[in-house]
């Protein structure tokens, strides 16, 4: 089980995904926790490090707990995935580790791993992205 947190952003009907270097997928930006780390702390720092903008730790909202398939694994691994909206002050800046920024609707679902797929399906019942 690979434990991860992830911050969700919706901008213009579109969610926000990052593409490490390397790898052909977008991803929910976020990662895993440092020992002793908090969500909220960890979340911070990922996003500090991914995206060069500093999330408000009073703004942060449980958006889901999701229990999906790992992207890249081939022996059924699992993602426990805890992902949290959040504001932010700062402007969106690839790390870097990020090669691409992308504003994803959910026609383009296919470009993510199965969590990403999930979360633009949650947006788009709820109505939040095209």
């Amino acid at each position: 089980m690979i434990d991860s947190l992830s911050w969700v952003l919706v901008r213009d009907r579109r969610l926000l995904t990052v593409r490490t270097r390397g790898k052909e997928k977008f991803y929910l930006p976020g990662g895993k926790r440092e020992a002793g780390e908090s969500d909220v702390e960890c979340l911070c720092r990922e996003i500090r490090e991914e995206l060069g903008v500093e999330l408000d730790p009073r703004s942060f909202r449980l958006f889901a707990v999701l229990d999906e398939l790992a992207d890249g694994y081939t022996d059924g691994r699992r993602v426990h995935m805890t992902a949290y909206t959040a504001h932010h002050r700062g402007e969106l800046t690839a790390g870097r580790e990020i090669a691409e920024i992308a504003w994803l609707t959910s026609a383009e679902a296919d470009r993510c791993p199965p969590a990403g797929r999930r979360v633009l399906g949650m947006l788009a019942q709820q109505g939040r992205i095209d």
